[in-house]
Formats: structure tokens, C-alpha cells, sequence
């Protein structure tokens, strides 16, 4: 079903999960705000959405080299505390995330992230994509919707599909670590070096 902006702002605002979480959830349970409500908590997104306001000042660097030494990446996971830092748990998230973005090189972590002005230029290609298509205006807005919901997909690392599961994303794959723990933890910043990027070859 189709989900409206008016919902997803209501639910965000009653639970603080994320706006894909909420689309989701509202098309799971038909747009009936207190079923996706019960249904962000069974998966533990509403209540991991409630650390997600407080203070993640802890954490660690992690690193990741690609076998063959061309792709590095360096991560900055944050957490509450430096006992979880230290968990098994949030090393293996750590390391799951430097390997996600050396393979699959997201440009921003949330959608959030993306600079307006990016997005209106890729709202902008695809609109005129769909006129050019000649379909009716109401199917070209559902057109334009699902291609940056792929655009999402593709340059924010927390809306990537998990290269290890790919029926999870790596947001998913955050909160339900935020629900076990029961800490807040961000993705804080990245950068990813690719061998001779940039270089000018002669």
C-alpha cells in the first residue's frame, strides 16, 4: 500500500525509529499507526530508537585492509561506554561495517546525510525520466519515489543491503545490536581509500 508523508512523520515522532523503518512498518500493517507501532517494537526498533538520543561519546577505530591492499577503510563506531566497546559484539560491528563499505562504497551513512542539493538534481534526472517515458503523473511520482528509494540504497551505507544478508540492512543490522547491548550506538564517520584514486596517469 501506499504510505503518506503525514503517517511516517507521526510515527517517527511516537517511536524515533528511522523513515525507512516507518514506511516499512506502515505497509506491513496496512496504515494502522498503533499496529506498526507494535510491530517496530517486536523487532526492537522502537525501543533501540529511544538510545539512539542519548550521548555516544565511547567507542573505537576500527580498520580493514581488502586482501591485495588496494581498498582501506578506517570507521568510527561510537558507543555509551567503554565496557561495550570492548564486547565481542560491537568489535564483530565494527569489523562488519569497515568491511560493507570496502565493498560496497557508500558515499554518505544515512539519508539524512545527502546534501539537498544532490537530491534535488537526482529528483530532478529522474523526473524528467519518467515524463520521457510518457506515463501518467501519478505513476511517474511512484517511479520517482522508488528510484531514490535505490538511490538511498546505494550511497548510504545504513540503508545498504548487508553484503553478509543481503534481506537485512546494515541500519537493521545496527539496531538490533543498539537492542541487544542496550546501548546507543552511531556510525560516526568513514573514509575509504581506493589505490591510485584520483591519480593522474600518465
Amino acid at each position: 500500500m501506499e504510505v503518506n508523508a503525514s503517517s511516517v512523520k507521526d510515527l517517527r515522532e511516537k517511536t524515533g525509529a528511522g523513515i525507512m523503518d516507518c514506511k516499512k512498518a506502515l505497509a506491513e500493517s496496512g496504515g494502522d499507526l498503533e499496529k506498526a507501532v507494535d510491530y517496530l517494537r517486536r523487532k526492537g526498533l522502537a525501543a533501540a530508537a529511544k538510545k539512539m538520543g542519548r550521548v555516544a561519546s565511547e567507542g573505537w577505530i576500527g580498520a580493514y585492509i581488502h586482501p591485495g591492499g588496494k581498498i582501506g577503510v578506517l570507521v568510527e563506531l561510537n558507543c555509551e561506554t567503554d565496557f561495550v566497546a570492548r564486547t565481542a559484539e560491537f568489535q564483530s560491528l565494527l569489523k562488519d561495517i569497515a568491511m560493507q563499505i570496502a565493498a560496497a562504497n557508500p558515499r554518505y551513512i544515512r539519508p539524512e546525510d545527502v546534501p539537498s542539493e544532490e537530491l534535488e538534481r537526482e529528483r530532478e534526472i529522474y523526473r524528467r525520466q519518467a515524463a520521457d517515458s510518457g506515463k501518467p503523473e501519478k505513476v511517474s511520482d511512484k517511479i520517482v519515489e522508488g528510484k531514490m528509494e535505490r538511490f538511498y540504497s546505494e550511497a548510504c551505507l545504513l540503508e545498504q543491503a548487508f553484503i553478509k544478508d543481503p534481506d537485512r540492512k546494515v541500519g537493521d543490522l545496527v539496531q538490533e545490536t543498539i537492542a541487544r547491548l542496550r546501548e546507543n550506538i552511531q556510525v560516526r564517520r568513514f573514509v575509504r581509500y581506493h589505490l591510485g584514486e584520483g591519480a593522474q596517469k600518465p
